[in-house]
């Protein structure tokens, strides 16, 4: 029976792609604390993860007439908010230093738990195929 890693490793490979890019997102945001004009932004991870775990379990939709709607394509990055300000300074940045490293750091434990979750996981598969513990 051939087995799927993408089905065995579940919607994890997706996850850790996306909280990489947050980081990456919210790294830049952090980087730009003291530049004029620069608006804060953010991935909705939960709204992306869900397009991207999901794609693959929807059914098709087809049109029956020319005027009806296409579906939407996902691209594979996802949609940046613009964070709303707390408290948005003179020089127009919306950056708060404080939420943006809250922020960093709850997407780096998040990354890490994902991470030790997708390691486990193949350690498991390579005792079944190796048959040692």
């Amino acid at each position: 029976m051939p087995l799927s890693l993408d089905a065995y490793l579940g919607i994890h490979t997706q996850a850790l792609k996306l909280q990489s890019q947050r980081t990456e997102v919210l790294a830049e945001n952090l980087a730009n604390a003291d530049t004029p004009n620069f608006k804060a932004r953010d991935i909705d991870f939960q709204t992306a993860l869900a397009q991207a775990g999901g794609a693959g379990k929807e059914l098709a939709l087809t049109t029956t007439a020319a005027n009806h709607l296409g579906t939407a394509s996902s691209g594979s990055a996802p949609e940046l908010q613009y964070r709303v300000p707390l408290a948005p300074s003179l020089d127009g940045n919306t950056v708060d230093t404080q939420l943006e490293q809250a922020a960093f750091a709850d997407n780096t434990v998040r990354y890490q738990a994902t991470l030790t979750l997708l390691s486990s996981r193949l350690k498991d598969l390579m005792t079944a195929i190796t048959g040692q513990s």
